[in-house]
């Protein structure tokens, strides 16, 4: 799509700083999370510039709103992860702040890159088309 490198985006260098925040973070959780919140939340965090990355080389601004898309959700997803991780008391709410931030950061950024792309109907969407009722 573009003859930018996926690294060169703020967003991505962004995204990266999230990632070993999030790990950083996690070391702090008791070791009977090592499976479950911390899995998750790892992963999570991973997949938000992953998705950046995996999108900024596909061949049309569609597909690549879509990995941004998906990154996206998996910035709300380590935001709820780490709430969650507040309340049970895995960390405190002055140790997730930073962190929350820093997704909130990422989250307007992505927003902003997505609407820079200006919008494209669905494949096979017109945008005036009625959905089918079944009715013939």
């Amino acid at each position: 799509m573009s003859s930018s490198r996926y690294q060169d985006l703020v967003v991505w260098q962004k995204a990266m700083l999230l990632v070993k925040s999030v790990y950083q973070l996690t070391k702090r959780f008791p070791d009977d999370e090592r499976f479950g919140l911390t899995s998750q939340l790892r992963r999570a965090a991973v997949s938000i510039p992953s998705n950046i990355a995996e999108g900024q080389d596909r061949l049309t601004k569609g597909e690549f709103k879509q990995f941004l898309g998906t990154a996206r959700g998996s910035v709300f997803e380590v935001e709820t992860q780490l709430l969650l991780a507040v309340n049970l008391n895995d960390i405190d709410q002055a140790s997730a702040q930073s962190t929350l931030e820093l997704s909130g950061e990422v989250s307007r950024m992505l927003n902003g890159l997505i609407k820079s792309l200006g919008d494209q109907p669905a494949p096979g969407r017109t945008g005036n088309s009625k959905p089918e009722t079944g009715n013939s």
